[in-house]
């Protein structure tokens, strides 16, 4: 449905603006995308690949791609943080379509590839904000969780800090690729291995001293070693080997009431900021760019932007939300921290692939067909 000519910009070079220009792309839609950056770059995190998002990859050609520059995840691993046990382990071998471990630059590298050569103009150093594209045109916020398309569509908010913050650092290590879980009262702390013999950790704990949001803010290795003193098995030695460390405040934003308004739409972070306890960020912006290119090549723009928001709002807010309960189920304090990890090994023991059925709704949701 899109017209000859139809001019159609993206603002943002990150996971969302690069898949949705990917997207477009192949819709054979002509697209523009302006990063405000000199260039298009990532540092310092890892990224969970869940099937959902996968089938994204898959279906935008960059299966392969990706596989080369990932690890597939055995299995995710609960464990007590204080002695390191194991509470249960959620095997991910037969996992649809794979379950994979990248680093956020190399998806970045792929992504831009992609759209470089699907004849995608990318103009780096060059913020966008909204109103610049002339009538009949579409603008498409995918300028993260300070998103002014956001601010544009819904007016100006206050997100609220939940009293937790997270670093973030990266270790060499050469380890079995399995997503950790420890578990202990009022912190956490997830890692898995990269590609290149590198760990991802990030280390969540419950504070009341304010924290800034952003991953851009280095921290003391030793305040994060301190937090998790107490925490056994491997996590002492991984954080003594951190000399680097970027700590985040974990604010709450609601999901955006609003994603478009017929000539503006928003996807990713800009709609749906989610807290980093699921692992979903990345998943849902790479669920939204296929949702909403799939409406735009169906229907004219208007009814197209009116039908993604239908088909993406409710899922955004049932993962956003059960990202936050997340937290809360990793940071029990005792006696019932000891009472659900109790509860866990039984489940696990009795019925082993159980506790990995429960995330079907999740893990199984597929958004190229979802958009037919």
């Amino acid at each position: 449905m899109a017209r000859k000519g139809q001019e159609i910009t993206i603002a943002g070079g990150g996971v969302a603006g690069l898949a949705v220009a990917c997207a477009l792309a192949r819709q054979g839609m002509p697209v523009s995308l302006f990063e405000r950056a000199p260039e298009i770059t990532e540092v310092g995190a890892g990224l969970q690949i869940s099937p959902n998002g996968m089938r994204v990859i898959e279906a935008l050609g960059l299966g392969d791609a990706l596989r080369g520059a990932s690890l597939a995840a055995s299995a995710v691993t609960l464990r007590d943080g204080t002695t390191g046990h194991a509470v249960l382990r959620l095997d991910l071998a037969g996992v649809p379509v794979g379950y994979r471990l990248i680093h956020r630059a190399r998806l970045i590298e792929i992504l831009e590839t992609q759209a470089r050569e699907a004849g995608v103009q990318i103009i780096l150093g060059t913020p966008r904000a909204p109103g610049g594209v002339r009538a009949g045109g579409l603008e498409i916020g995918a300028d993260g969780w300070r998103s002014a398309y956001r601010a544009a569509l819904n007016g100006r908010e206050v997100p609220f800090f939940t009293g937790q913050v997270a670093w973030r650092a990266l270790i060499p290590d050469e380890a079995p690729p399995e997503v950790e879980v420890f578990m202990g009262p009022g912190r956490h702390l997830v890692s898995y291995p990269l590609p290149g013999g590198l760990r991802n950790i990030v280390a969540v704990e419950e504070r009341s001293a304010w924290a800034e949001e952003g991953w851009a803010h280095e921290d003391d290795p030793g305040a994060l070693r301190a937090a998790f003193s107490r925490f056994g098995g491997p996590v002492g030695d991984w954080l003594a080997r951190v000399d680097r460390v970027h700590l985040w405040g974990l604010f709450r934003h609601p999901v955006a009431p609003r994603w478009q308004n017929g000539e503006i739409a928003i996807l990713g972070d800009a709609a749906h900021p989610t807290l980093p306890f699921l692992a979903q960020g990345a998943n849902l912006a790479l669920e939204d760019a296929w949702v909403l290119a799939a409406c735009l090549a169906r229907a004219p723009q208007a009814e197209a932007l009116a039908r993604y928001q239908a088909l993406r709002r409710d899922r955004a807010a049932r993962v956003v939300a059960a990202a936050s309960a997340n937290a809360r189920n990793y940071h029990l304090r005792p006696p019932l921290n000891r009472l659900a990890y109790t509860a866990l090994r039984l489940a696990g023991q009795i019925a082993p692939g159980a506790a990995l059925k429960r995330f079907d709704w999740l893990y199984g949701y597929d958004a190229t067909r979802e958009s037919e």
